[in-house]
C-alpha cells in the first residue's frame, strides 16, 4: 500500500520551533504522542534528512516531509452500531452522531463506539493519522452532545481538513438550552481556556493562562412564565474549537446548559414550575447541546459543502414542551 505523505515549508513565524510543535499546529487531529512516534521511528524528514530528535528546532524555509505508513491491523473490534450518515464519498464521511455515543474508543469505552461502527461499515478505508484508536477522525464532539462529524477515508483528506480546522476556516453552529438569559443576547465571548486546576478532567476560564477561545452567540428564543423558569435556545458559531468550549463559556457567563452535570446542576429546585416541565427537565440526563451545522471545503475537489442536523428527539420535544408552558 502506497504511504501517504505531508509537505510543508517552514514559515518566517514558526523559525525556531520544535518540529513536533510545529506538526502538531500544522496537523490539527495528530496528537503529540502519535507525532512523536512517527518521528522516532524515521518518518520525518528535514530538508531530505531523516530526524529522530522530537525536540529538533526547525528553521525558516526548511522543507519537512512526514510519510505516514500503511495503517497496522487493530485491535478495534468492529460493532454493526447505526449510524445517521448525512454525506459518504470516496474522500469524507459526514455523520449525525446519536447522544450517548463516543467517537472513538478510550479508557471505558472500547466499543460500540463511532469508530467500532466505522471499522464495521468500512473496514480499513479510513485515514490513519488517528492511530490505531481513531482511524478516520478528524474531529470529535463530547459523548451527550449530538451532531455533525465529520470524518477523513485517507490521508490526504485527513490533512486537508485538519488543516482547515487549524485555520479556523470551518464553519460549526451549535444549538443549546441555557439557564437564564445572556446579557446581551447576542454577542461574543473571548475567553481562554485551560485545564481546571481543581479537576484536570475539566476545563476552566483562566485570563492569565490558556488557549484563546472565541464563541458568538445568538439568542433564539427565551422561554418564561409564572410557572416556569428562565430558559433560552440560543446558537453559537465557534471561531475556536477547545474541549468543552461553549459548555466552559456558558457557564462562565452564569448561564450553564441545561442538564449539564460538570459545568452547571443537572438537576434544580424550582419554587413554582409545571410539573411536566420540571419532571422533563429533571430527567434530561445530559447536556442540551447540539452540533446543528457544519461547513467545509471539500478536500479534493475544494466544493464547498454545508451539512445540517436534525436534533435529537428529547431535545426537540424538550423545546417543543417549553414553547407551549411559556405561552
Amino acid at each position: 500500500m502506497k504511504k501517504d505523505i505531508f509537505n510543508i515549508i517552514v514559515p518566517l513565524n514558526s523559525h525556531g520551533y520544535r518540529i513536533d510543535k510545529f506538526l502538531q499546529s500544522q496537523i490539527n487531529e495528530l496528537s503529540r504522542t502519535r507525532l512523536q512516534a512517527l518521528i522516532r521511528d524515521g518518518q520525518v524528514k528535514i530538508n531530505n534528512i531523516i530526524i529522530n530528535s522530537t525536540s529538533k528546532k526547525i528553521k525558516e524555509d526548511d522543507q519537512i516531509k512526514v510519510n505516514f505508513p500503511p495503517p497496522k491491523e487493530t485491535l478495534i473490534k468492529p460493532n454493526k452500531i447505526p449510524l445517521d450518515i448525512l454525506y459518504d464519498d470516496d474522500d469524507i464521511i459526514v455523520i449525525n452522531k446519536s447522544p450517548g455515543v463516543v467517537v472513538h474508543p478510550g479508557a471505558g469505552n472500547y466499543d460500540k463506539t463511532i469508530v467500532n461502527g466505522l471499522m464495521f461499515k468500512y473496514k480499513n478505508n479510513l485515514s490513519s493519522i488517528g492511530g490505531k484508536l481513531r482511524p478516520g477522525i478528524v474531529h470529535r464532539i463530547d459523548k451527550d452532545t449530538s451532531g455533525v462529524i465529520v470524518v477523513a477515508k485517507n490521508d490526504n483528506a485527513h490533512i486537508n481538513l485538519s488543516k482547515q480546522f487549524s485555520d479556523h476556516s470551518i464553519k460549526r453552529v451549535y444549538e443549546a438550552l441555557i439557564w437564564g438569559s445572556l446579557k446581551p443576547q447576542n454577542g461574543k465571548i473571548s475567553e481562554k481556556i485551560s485545564r481546571s486546576v481543581k479537576n484536570r478532567q475539566l476545563m476552566t476560564v483562566r485570563k492569565e493562562k490558556g488557549k484563546i477561545a472565541i464563541t458568538n452567540y445568538k439568542t433564539l428564543k427565551i422561554f418564561q412564565n409564572s410557572n416556569l423558569p428562565k430558559i433560552s435556545l440560543i446558537e453559537c458559531q465557534l471561531e475556536t474549537g477547545r474541549t468543552h468550549q461553549i459548555r466552559v463559556h456558558m457557564n462562565f457567563k452564569g448561564n450553564p446548559i441545561v442538564g449539564d452535570k460538570s459545568y452547571g446542576k443537572s438537576k434544580k429546585k424550582f419554587k413554582k414550575i409545571d410539573p411536566k416541565i420540571e419532571n422533563q427537565i429533571n430527567n434530561f440526563n445530559r447536556q442540551a447541546l447540539h452540533a446543528k451545522s457544519l461547513g467545509f471545503l471539500h478536500p479534493k475537489t475544494r466544493k464547498e459543502l454545508f451539512f445540517e442536523a436534525r436534533r435529537p428527539e428529547d431535545f426537540d420535544a424538550l423545546i417543543k414542551n417549553l414553547k407551549e408552558a411559556s405561552v
